[in-house]
């Protein structure tokens, strides 16, 4: 199972959906990466995605997006196969 880092803020329901969506297929661990209270790491996270809204969700080295495209991939059947490292 690949690692799973996930830049959130406390109040962030794509968050919350984004993790359901992961326990769902067996990730028992999702390292967060709080940007409301670490201005630097937000600065961190839109150099790293180009993006500035929460979720952004990396998988492995993969940058998989926010909620919307975790979903996607999902949908596509190929979040399965990325989070075992295929």
């Amino acid at each position: 199972m690949q690692k799973v880092i996930m830049y959130t803020t406390a109040q962030c329901p794509f968050c919350t959906m984004a993790k359901n969506l992961l326990k769902q297929k067996g990730v028992n661990e999702v390292e967060e990466i709080r940007i409301d209270t670490d201005p630097k790491m937000r600065e961190h996270m839109m150099d790293i995605t180009g993006r500035r809204t929460v979720p952004q969700i990396f998988i492995g080295d993969t940058h998989v997006g926010g909620f919307d495209d975790l979903n996607a991939l999902n949908r596509a059947s190929k979040l399965d196969p990325l989070l075992a490292g295929e």
